[in-house]
This record gives C-alpha cells, structure tokens and sequence, in this order.
C-alpha cells in the first residue's frame, strides 16, 4: 500500500506518492496501453485495474518475471521481454496509449523510437513518459546504452516533428528534502 493506502498506483516520478496521477492519460478504461519499460509492472497494473487492457515490455526477464509473479492473476495484462523498438517493429498491435516512466524513452534514440511508437499509437492516442530533467544527470552511460536529456523545447520540436500535437512539457519539483525533480512530457497523434 502507499502513504494514502491505495493497493494499486501510478508514479510518474522516483518519489513514492509524490506527482500527479493516471489523469495526465485522460480516461483509461477500455483503452489498450503499452508500457514500454514496464519493471515490476505496478504502474500498467493500477491502469489496469482502472479498466485498461495492458501491455508491459521490458528488456530485463529479471523485470518480466518479477510483474508476472506480482500482477500475473489481473485479467487484461500481458508481460513480455523484449527491446523496445524489436518490439514496435514486430507487432501489428495498435495503443491508445503509450507509456515510459525513466524508461525506453529515455534510453533509446528518439529518431530511432519515436516513429516506431507514433506508427503503433490510435488517432488522438496519448504518449506520456518521464524522466529526470535536463541535466539532471548529463548524457551518462546507462547499461543498456545512453540516457537522452533533451530541454522542453527540443523535446516539442522532436515529438511535432514526429506526428504528435498538443505536446506539454512540465517539470515536477521534487518533495521538500531532494535535490532532483522529474520531467514529464505529453503528446497527442495528430
């Protein structure tokens, strides 16, 4: 449970209970989502639960594993292990909406990611991701590859360049007590 005693939730930040919850998706139920870099599967879990058909995908089995073991009996969510843009580029599946808490949005080359998740995304489908703002930690080696920080403006450029309207850009302090807050950005197909 979290502070508030909720079983199930979405965080868009790396700050348990602190951020802004699913309503930066707009309604939810009976909307397919992707998660792309789905972890332990709790936030795709809690959209779930909200009415939304799931599906997470992680790079990690470590992460898959651990999501099936937790959310494996929740109707409507699947978990599978794969690279995210293997993943885009082999399926016929359609979203409404996309996901990436600190996840493949911030690892993988936009120019790369981008126009595989815009050619998988419904019209008037919603992209929603996060990470830590620009600078936070400078273009660091990050396992998997390189974490790309961009600023709000070249992140609107990059995302209208790619098919998508509507595009917010918002920081989120961090709670009182952390140094680091968190950048969330949203954009709708056109």
């Amino acid at each position: 449970m979290n502070g508030k005693g909720a079983t199930t939730w979405l965080n868009w930040t790396q700050y348990a209970d602190h951020g802004p919850d699913e309503s930066v998706l707009g309604p939810v139920a009976g909307r397919r989502v992707l998660d792309l870099g789905s972890g332990s599967g709790s936030n795709l879990a809690h959209l779930v639960t909200l009415g939304a058909a799931g599906q997470g995908v992680d790079v990690a089995p470590a992460r898959e594993l651990v999501a099936r073991e937790r959310w494996g009996d929740l109707p409507g969510l699947e978990f599978r292990t794969a690279d995210a843009t293997a993943f885009l580029t082999e399926t016929d599946e359609t979203f409404d909406v996309v996901l990436s808490i600190f996840g493949a949005v911030w690892f993988v080359d936009p120019d790369t990611l981008l126009p595989l998740i815009r050619s998988r995304m419904a019209p008037d489908g919603i992209l929603a991701f996060s990470h830590l703002p620009p600078g936070g930690q400078g273009l660091k080696s990050a396992g998997a590859g390189l974490r790309h920080d961009r600023t709000p403006d070249q992140w609107r450029r990059i995302l209208t360049g790619y098919g998508f309207s509507d595009v917010c850009v918002s920081l989120i302090d961090p709670p009182e007590g952390r140094a680091v807050g968190t950048m969330l950005v949203r954009a709708v197909t056109i």
